[in-house]
This record gives structure tokens, sequence and C-alpha cells, in this order.
């Protein structure tokens, strides 16, 4: 049915047993899902960083996400995120070997934030499909010229490139949130009226070329995964029903090893993806002016507040995974044994956790000790926040994990 073991044709895998993702062997079908640690500086990597995921490489995870690695100056979201510069390779370098040592595979996140990208903290102008305003930063993004989308595609190649060099098992290409190329899928923000806007078929060019230009850049030396919007979660914007055509071409185009759904618009509704509580209070306090006075002001319309349950976006995920046969990964409430085995019934071959794992770094070796252990996690989502800090659970003292050492890249590190 697909890649990765299984113990029968009727029978689920076991979540904890090995596995195999593309060309890449992982211990257990357990990933730390991407989320931005906002432990890099001046775009290198930190001591902080690599101590980050260490962390969960120890805590017993088969595999770690590094999010994200920008494909180009102007796609960071954040002005100290990691692009691939020469100058980020021995930092990268030396944490992918620190987290191999612990016996954990690891990933790359890889990316464009386009209009979700930090204009001012770049000193660049943001990039949409056609131009549109964010009233984040208070800035309009600029138009996608050919030639943007051509230097972009092949940025995405080297980035992967690097990655290899770097010692990466795998990327994850962010095809979600309407960073760049899903802000080309949304027919909410993608207004274009040439080969890459109008239908879906346009609408979704730039996201295959893209992982088109992956593979070819890298063969099937290291995993690829997508990871892809089901639901933007605003009125206009890409849903599921354009979602699992684009799922079946990525099949079809055979570029990628696994598909990661996920949901939500860093731009437009950006609590979409977490469900649970919205922090206000905590995201006004790390805002500058007058950023900080509209959080305030208007907060409970644009951080609106989503039910939380475990497997929420299961409903949905089930859909794409009727409709292909590639290996897929679960994300989104995924907290414990029981949670993990219902994803393996579902024919789900990995699951991918976040916020549980930022509560408890050594989550998954307590669930090896015993299935019934559950997770700590109370979805207060206050751990959004911290992501311009240092990525953390507030309810935990980790201090040792938080910026410390911001002039000494970890690639002098020794």
């Amino acid at each position: 049915m697909t890649n990765t073991e299984t113990t029968g044709a009727a029978e689920a895998p076991e979540v904890l047993a090995p596995a195999t993702l593309g060309p890449v062997r992982l211990r257990n079908r357990i990933i730390k899902a991407a989320t931005y640690e906002g432990l890099s500086h001046k775009s290198l990597v930190t001591r902080d960083l690599v101590d980050f995921h260490v962390a969960y490489a120890r805590g017993g995870v088969g595999m770690t996400t590094v999010a994200y690695c920008a494909v180009a100056r102007e796609g960071r979201t954040d002005r100290h995120q990691i692009h691939w510069t020469d100058e980020a390779m021995p930092g990268l370098r030396k944490l992918t070997d620190a987290v191999h040592a612990e016996g954990a595979a690891v990933s790359a996140q890889i990316g464009h934030g386009g209009p979700v990208a930090s204009p001012k903290g770049n000193g660049l102008p943001a990039l949409a499909p056609t131009k549109h305003f964010h009233a984040t930063t208070l800035s309009w993004a600029k138009e996608t010229t050919l030639d943007d989308i051509a230097r972009i595609t092949e940025a995405h190649a080297e980035a992967a490139r690097r990655a290899i060099q770097a010692g990466f098992d795998a990327v994850e290409v962010h095809l979600g949130h309407n960073y760049l190329a899903s802000s080309f899928l949304s027919p909410r923000i993608n207004k274009r009226t040439d080969t890459y806007g109008g239908n879906l078929e346009n609408r979704a060019r730039f996201a295959r070329e893209i992982m088109r230009a992956v593979r070819d850049a890298v063969g099937d030396r290291i995993a690829i995964i997508a990871k892809m919007n089901m639901d933007d979660g605003v009125p206009g914007g890409f849903w599921l029903d354009e979602a699992i055509p684009v799922a079946q071409w990525l099949e079809q185009d055979g570029t990628v090893d696994a598909l990661e759904m996920t949901a939500g618009s860093s731009l437009l509704n950006p609590m979409y993806l977490f469900k649970g509580d919205a922090p206000l209070k905590e995201f006004a306090d790390v805002m500058p002016q007058p950023i900080k006075l509209g959080v305030k002001l208007v907060g409970k319309q644009k951080l609106r507040s989503y039910p939380y349950t475990d497997a929420y976006l299961l409903e949905d995920a089930r859909q794409i995974r009727a409709a292909v046969k590639l290996p897929m990964i679960l994300l989104g409430g995924i907290t414990g044994k029981p949670v993990m085995d219902l994803a393996m019934r579902e024919g789900f071959e990995f699951v991918a956790m976040a916020r549980a794992l930022l509560r408890e770094p050594d989550l998954v070796n307590r669930i090896q000790a015993d299935a019934t252990t559950p997770s700590l996690c109370i979805h207060c989502n206050k751990c959004m926040p911290t992501n311009f800090t240092g990525t953390r659970c507030v309810l935990v003292d980790r201090s040792t994990t938080r910026r410390q050492d911001w002039g000494r890249p970890a690639g002098y590190v020794s």
C-alpha cells in the first residue's frame, strides 16, 4: 500500500515501531512538527537552537523538524530567521550531527514567506501573487513577477541541495498557511490573470513547479515532504474541494514521499490551525506599537478561538487519505498513544506533534514506557507568542533553552 512497513493487510502499523519515509529509516513514526523556534540569530544557528532540537531527539521522536529555513532573504518571517547562506552551513551541520547523535532523524522545513514575510526586518518588500495589504505589518506585499517565480523555484532546489550538504535527512516544503506557494493556491489572495492565476490548475502551477525542482535537485537522496493546506479558514480561500485534486497531482508528479495536511492562514486567520484558547494579552505584550494597540482593540476578531479536540484535523485529512496512496502524516491534536493508534487505524503512516512536545520534550519516551501516559498540554496556546523570544511552554521553567548566547552562533560552538 505504501513504502512504509505494515503488520498485515488489515492490521494498523505500530506507531512506536521503526518505519521508512522515502529513503530514510526512522526509529518510530512520530515526528516533531515544525514550530518556529525563534532561536536563530542573524540568520545563523545558535547553541539554543541546537539544544532545542536535541531535547526532542533525546526525548524519543523519530524525526524533528527545523522551522523554518527560508529559501530567500525576502522570504523570512523574522529578521533573525535562517536562510541558506554559506555562513549558515557550519551551524546547520552541527545541529544535524547533534540530533543524529541522539538517534533521531532531522528535517529542514523550507519555503518562502511571501505575504507573511517581514518587509521591515528583511529590508525588502514582501511578495504575493498580486498586490496585497498585510494588516499585521501595515505594509503592502508587491506582485510576484515571472522572474521572481523562476528565481524562487530554483531557490527551493538549492535549499534542498544545501540541506543534503548540511546533513538533513528530509526537507519539508511549506505549501501552507498562505506563505507564498499557499497564497498562489488561494483564490482569495491570487487574482492573477496569467498562467499562475484563475483556475485551480493555474493556481497550483507554482507549488507543483517548486516540488518538481526539489525532486529533480535531490532525487531520492533525502525524503521530501509537502506540508499543504486543506482549508485556509477564511471565506473565499483554498478549501478541501481543491486540496484533494492538488494532492492527487502531487502524487501523479512523483515529487513527494509524504503529505502533511494542515490548515489556517498566518496572514488572515492564524488561530485556525491551533484550536484552543487565543492568548490575546500575551500576543499584545510582545507586539510593538501600533500593532499592540490593534491587538487590544480588534484582537478578538482577528485572533479567534476555536474549540479543541484531539485529532482535530482528522475529519478533513481522511478525505485526502481516501484520495491518494502516498504516505501521510496526521497533524493536529496528537497528544498520546490512543490518538496515535487512531491515526494508524485510519491509514496514516506517521503522526506529527507540536504543542504536546513543547510542554514535554520527553513525552515519546514516557509513552514508550507507559502507553497510558497523558499529555500535560492544556492547549492554552501561550506558547505561540513566545516565538518572538524563544518558543517554549510558559508553564515550564526551561530557561536553559531560551536565547542566551546571541553573540556566538552554533557554527562556532565547540
